[in-house]
């Protein structure tokens, strides 16, 4: 049966009722394939785990110092995954929402409420400002609806973009030595790591506002005060940047994991 099946496919070929490749395909079983989908990089791979991790912890548990979590950022850190030299990489810019962040004991009471996504959308934009698009700013923005919101600009510092004022920060913060305003790094404990050049953002806060509905008032702190503008510089340490997922560390101590916004 199979040589009259092949004699009349044969004949329908010749008569060209059908092409040789159709009458080829008609002998071969009727199978469709799929192409394999590429395998999740090792990095990509932490940071799925990483993310459903912060889902899983819950919102209410946005300053917890979860275990897995910690795990997951310190793999991350480790994996020389990261986009090199993150502080000057065009990666950095953009629109970046806090999704979790440790709660370090030298952050102020004042920071740890500025960093609680339990109760607000938080973001940290790193951007250049409306006026002069060689000014470097960290903003942050704390949404308290979708019309009201806090927003505090940072005078930031970059090889890419140097900010003569950005000296070094030369007092802890502490005040009667207690723990106010937050105890940075300073001296021989806040150099850079030299293994990750590239890597230190530096800022001075300047100015700030809330917003309510195009009703703003001025933030009630005197950022631009001689007195005080030591007290409000620091600095983060990219410690790894993707497309997708920043991690910082702050010179208080405090982590920062943070997502890309589209």
């Amino acid at each position: 049966q199979q040589h009259y099946f092949l004699l009349a496919i044969t004949a329908a070929a010749a008569a060209g009722s059908i092409t040789p490749a159709h009458a080829f395909q008609n002998l071969l079983p009727n199978l469709s394939f799929s192409p394999p989908k590429p395998a999740a990089s090792g990095a990509v791979a932490l940071e799925d785990q990483l993310l459903a991790a912060i889902e899983s912890n819950g919102a209410d548990k946005r300053l917890d110092n979860s275990e897995q979590i910690t795990s997951l950022v310190s793999q991350l850190e480790s994996s020389r995954q990261s986009i090199p030299r993150p502080a000057v990489a065009s990666q950095l810019y953009g629109k970046w929402r806090l999704l979790q962040t440790t709660n370090a004991d030298t952050a102020s009471p004042i920071q740890r409420k500025a960093v609680d996504t339990t109760k607000f959308d938080i973001f940290q934009d790193i951007v250049f400002a409306e006026d002069d698009p060689e000014k470097l700013l960290v903003r942050q923005i704390v949404k308290f609806s979708d019309t009201n919101e806090l927003c505090v600009d940072a005078l930031a510092s970059t090889s890419a973009y140097p900010l003569e004022e950005l000296t070094d920060r030369e007092r802890t913060g502490k005040i009667l030595g207690l723990n106010i305003l937050g105890v940075s790094l300073v001296g021989d404990e806040a150099v850079e790591d030299p293994e990750r050049p590239d890597s230190r953002v530096r800022f001075v806060f300047d100015e700030g506002k809330f917003d309510f509905g195009g009703f703003t008032i001025p933030y009630p702190v005197p950022f631009r005060n001689p007195l005080f503008r030591d007290a409000v510089k620091g600095w983060i340490d990219i410690t790894y940047l993707s497309d997708r997922i920043r991690i910082s560390r702050g010179n208080k101590g405090t982590t920062f994991i943070l997502k890309k916004e589209d």
